[in-house]
């Protein structure tokens, strides 16, 4: 049982920071496609949830040591605006596991200032569909799981 959830916390934990990490953690500890899916998602709405209430904190923390004004025009900037122009928070939320990752996803949505519900909701949306996307891929594919022996 403790090894189980040490296995379980070890994909979520994984996919706070890469969202990708988790379900090629949930293969490595040979887990099903469905607790590496729904443990991948847990672990992204750890992040979330996180930064969706510290967010404006950080935000503020990082203007107030920073020495210069940040740049404007970035290439992910660009792609981030374009999103939610758009797309809203729908597309920010569909595009944070493959391409914003956990951690600038909710920063993105916290800094165009969408109210904590919906990032809530269409984050968790976006969570489960990839969760359940990505996780069975990655247990299909049998190269993974030779790569580990």
């Amino acid at each position: 049982m403790k090894t189980t959830f040490l296995k379980y916390l070890s994909v979520a934990l994984a996919s706070t920071l890469k969202f990708f990490g988790g379900p090629i953690a949930g293969v490595v500890l040979k887990l099903t496609w469905i607790e590496t899916a729904l443990c991948s998602a847990v672990g992204m709405m750890f992040s979330v949830f996180v930064l969706t209430y510290v967010g404006g904190a950080i935000r503020n923390l990082i203007q107030k040591y920073r020495k210069s004004p940040p740049k404007k025009f970035t290439k992910t900037n660009r792609i981030a605006v374009n999103i939610w122009r758009k797309f809203g928070i729908v597309g920010i939320a569909f595009l944070t596991p493959p391409l914003f990752t956990p951690l600038f996803g909710p920063i993105l949505a916290v800094a165009f200032r969408v109210p904590k519900a919906s990032i809530f909701m269409w984050m968790s949306a976006s969570a489960l569909v990839w969760g359940l996307a990505i996780s069975y891929i990655a247990h299909k594919m049998t190269f993974i799981q030779e790569w580990i022996k």
